[in-house]
């Protein structure tokens, strides 16, 4: 029967081929806007790190002074550095990293490469393994390296090619800003989106190009990067007792009880410091996951969302004309489908023809569709924004366009499939 049923779609398709066109059209043009908004939306709002989100917490605390108070207010987003090695120091979690942001001249060995600028990150030894960072060659290095200072590094994929043309590059030497430092580990192609881990420079950004412990950049005096806030003046904002946030703090805790009992464990923290005078603000902690964090932070760009409605509301009056169109071609084939009632034809059966017929053309304006959000989502990488590049279709967005195609033209066909099965065969065959 549903064979039956198409191929007398496609007799009415031939014989109204302008009016099934602007409906393929119409729907194409809804279905193409708005899966390119969805796209987008849906690669900036991804999760960064599946199988890991919930497990992986970031630290807040209050250490700042009683002015500017505001009750039930955010604590910062970073901590001292104080504050940070004191918790890492007493090592309630699973695992725990502290890291920065950074930035170093890099002086190429290889004939023909200037000096140039990196972007880094000054970080602990368990970040490798906390992050799921991918190695091509060698691996991370160890809490020792940390404690000491080791002049050890981690590179790219990208900077390991650019420096020396090959991956395999563990054992040789790299100079930083006129120190030698051993390479360990070169990472494979590593792109989180957003940077959850570090909202301070461009969520879509494409990442560091290096990777120092922590201790090795402060005793180097590394550039750091990414926000910083001093509530009391401070001769140098990076010294270890400075008035300044300027570190990220992560934790891994593998249940929410977990979660729970370090969260006590950071009020315990700042209940001491205030009972010493550091802190002079009532205990104030937040332990966001990766998830909570990124929907507080606001990550997507507004006018993303913004894009998103709007393209919905295009597609809304798409189906409308669509439902316009579907009523005039199905009305104008009263006296045929009079036939088909007075031959025997059930209501529910020309109501299924006429939502099948429907979906054809809903089917063909997805395909076109899905190359117009295709020829869309090409425009948008040629944007210059960060994120444009990483704008294109996975298997779930494919499977979503033919979907959202069937289901529109399906929606936009059931008022008039409906009006069309209520025609009286007795009126239109005398009227005939």
């Amino acid at each position: 029967m549903f064979s039956y049923y198409l191929d007398l779609a496609r007799r009415s398709f031939r014989r109204n081929v302008a009016l099934t066109a602007l409906m393929i059209v119409a729907i194409a043009f809804g279905v193409g806007a708005s899966m390119t908004t969805f796209t987008v939306l849906h690669v900036l709002s991804a999760d960064p790190i599946p199988g890991k989100s919930h497990q992986l917490y970031i630290v807040q605390l209050d250490p700042e002074r009683m002015i500017g108070l505001v009750p039930g207010g955010e604590p910062p987003d970073q901590l001292t550095w104080l504050d940070a090695q004191a918790l890492m120091r007493e090592g309630h979690a699973d695992h725990q990293v502290m890291m920065t942001g950074g930035h170093a001249a890099v002086e190429p060995q290889r004939e023909g490469l200037e000096p140039f600028f990196v972007d880094g990150r000054w970080t602990t030894s368990e970040f490798f393994d906390m992050f799921r960072v991918p190695f091509v060659a060698g691996s991370g290095w160890r809490a020792e390296d940390d404690a000491s200072a080791a002049r050890v590094v981690v590179i790219a994929r990208s900077l390991a090619e650019r420096l020396f043309g090959a991956v395999d590059v563990v054992g040789r030497s790299l100079r930083l800003e006129g120190t030698e430092l051993r390479i360990i580990g070169v990472t494979d192609t590593w792109r989180p989106s957003p940077h959850f881990y570090d909202l301070n420079t461009d969520p879509y950004a494409k990442g560091e190009q290096l990777f120092l412990p922590f201790a090795t950049s402060r005793d180097l005096k590394l550039g750091h990067e990414g926000g910083m806030n001093c509530w009391r003046e401070s001769p140098d904002p990076e010294a270890l007792g400075a008035p300044c946030e300027w570190i990220q703090m992560w934790v891994e805790l593998d249940s929410p009880a977990r979660a729970a009992a370090y969260r006590d464990t950071l009020t315990r923290y700042s209940e001491e410091q205030r009972r010493t005078g550091r802190f002079e603000r009532p205990s104030n902690v937040r332990l966001r996951d990766v998830i909570e964090w990124i929907s507080y932070k606001e990550v997507v760009p507004s006018d993303v969302r913004l894009q998103t409605w709007v393209a919905l509301g295009f597609l809304l009056v798409c189906l409308i004309n669509t439902v316009g169109l579907l009523l005039t071609k199905f009305l104008r084939r009263s006296m045929e489908i009079g036939v088909r009632r007075a031959l025997g034809a059930s209501k529910r059966a020309i109501f299924t023809q006429l939502l099948v017929e429907a979906s054809v053309i809903g089917v063909a304006g997805g395909v076109l569709g899905l190359g117009l959000a295709w020829l869309g989502l090409y425009a948008v990488r040629q944007q210059p924004t960060a994120y444009a590049e990483l704008a294109s279709l996975d298997l779930p967005m494919l499977g979503a366009t033919l979907v959202l195609s069937i289901v529109s033209s399906m929606v936009a066909g059931l008022l008039p499939a409906w009006r069309g099965c209520q025609v009286t065969p007795a009126i239109q065959l005398k009227s005939h």
